[in-house]
């Protein structure tokens, strides 16, 4: 069986974080969240992938190459257009001559997810089979019925939460046959002008084609859709990955739990490093930090003296300075945080933390929440980030500022002072 990994989204929910890189190459545990999907697929027993691209599809390109280092053969197909997932099952279909595996490459999932599905699509040789997982939020997803526990009745894309037809969501994860193929041609296009997969699927319905559905564990699997879920899936990520300890240790520091330490990465004394933590190539950290758990930091960044980094992403080549604080927050690749910055993560009333979505305010259902700041930002000394902020790529923040609002891209923010001069009557 091939398989065929659907990578040609923006993902616009989560900039800045994607304005400088396709979703599924954010790194989680020192990976592209695209690779941990690739090592699922291949650790379930198939060798060959084709990955569908189109927003900075290059960028996939030249970090997977032919794939012979992942263990597996890649080839990639073009998405002309962004006109949705059924069109994207479409660019494929010159090369796929029997059935199939689909999963959408902005999720993380485990292997025994993907055998769940094959062997239940297996065993009745259905036109299709669906993953489903059981959410807290259906309304936020495909919501899937079923009719004696294994075959799927109706599905209904983002239904009003008291419509909800179950907890069932759609996993994104298919096992199709070439019927497929043809339904897609039968389609029209949604209100949103795009071609969708699952109104195929209803069609297999409507003509009394078998399609079933494989009921997976929701710890097997995660949807990356907010900024916040990126922090989410970095824990799944720490909390699976066999953890080595190779750099430089100096006499002093403590390592507590699974912690990976990169083979060039130094961890200074006085550093105290709580697991699951990863600290990638070239990375410096301390001396006297406090790396708490579900920490990701990236290659060649510099963690200062007396600084603590709390369930956080930090990516390539970033600079903490001395005594900041950085908890439940993702800095962007070459960001330069001057020493005392701060990115506060919980609110004076203890309430959930809020966060723009695509112009929204979206509630991230977060008690604990800091900030998402995209690449090349410089935060001058002081500097204070409230709780559920963004800054835009390229910005710079001034000593002392408060940052209580979203930030555009390639901006400069300015402390302005009132300052009075007197003379001292000596």
């Amino acid at each position: 069986m091939k398989a065929v990994i659907l990578a040609a989204g923006e993902g616009v929910r989560l900039q800045p974080i994607t304005s400088t890189r396709p979703k599924h190459l954010i790194r989680i545990g020192g990976k592209p969240i695209l690779e941990h999907c690739i090592d699922s697929v291949r650790s379930s027993g198939i060798e060959e992938i084709f990955v569908v691209i189109h927003y900075k599809g290059d960028m996939i390109r030249n970090y997977f190459g032919n794939g012979e280092k992942f263990g597996l053969k890649v080839n990639y197909v073009e998405q002309k257009a962004m006109l949705g997932t059924g069109d994207a099952i479409k660019t494929v279909e010159p090369f796929i001559k029997e059935d199939f595996l689909l999963v959408y490459g902005d999720l993380m999932f485990s292997a025994d997810a993907i055998k769940k599905a094959i062997e239940t699509h297996e065993k009745e040789k259905a036109a299709t089979t669906m993953a489903v997982v059981p959410v807290n939020n259906p309304e936020n997803y495909g919501s899937v019925e079923l009719e004696n526990e294994t075959h799927v009745k109706r599905l209904i894309e983002k239904p009003q939460k008291e419509k909800a037809p179950s907890n069932l969501a759609n996993a994104g994860i298919y096992i199709f046959s070439t019927e497929i193929f043809d339904k897609l041609k039968g389609i029209d296009a949604s209100a949103r002008g795009e071609w969708e997969a699952t109104d195929a699927i209803t069609q297999l319905m409507e003509e009394k084609k078998t399609v079933l559905a494989a009921k997976i564990s929701r710890e097997d699997w995660l949807d990356i859709g907010r900024p916040w879920d990126i922090l989410e899936a970095n824990q799944w990520a720490l909390a699976r990955m066999e953890h080595e300890v190779c750099g430089l240790i100096e006499n002093g520091a403590t390592l507590v739990g699974p912690v990976t330490v990169a083979k060039t990465a130094r961890i200074r004394s006085g550093a105290y490093i709580e697991g699951p933590a990863f600290i990638d190539e070239e990375s410096d950290v301390g001396p006297n930090c406090f790396i708490r758990p579900y920490t990701s930091v990236g290659r060649k960044v510099r963690v200062g003296n007396a600084c603590e980094v709390k369930n956080s992403i930090i990516m390539d080549n970033v600079h903490i300075g001395h005594l900041s604080y950085i908890g439940d927050s993702i800095i962007g690749e070459n960001c330069n945080l001057g020493a005392g910055t701060i990115t506060a993560n919980y609110r004076l009333d203890a309430g959930t933390v809020k966060m723009k979505v695509k112009d929204i305010v979206v509630d991230s259902e977060r008690r604990k929440l800091g900030a998402v700041l995209g690449d090349n930002v410089k935060a001058g000394i002081n500097s204070l980030f409230m709780p559920g902020v963004k800054v835009g790529n390229n910005s710079w923040i001034e000593p002392n500022v408060v940052v209580h609002r979203d930030v555009e891209a390639n901006a400069v923010l300015l402390l302005k002072q009132n300052l009075e001069e007197k003379k001292l009557n000596i």
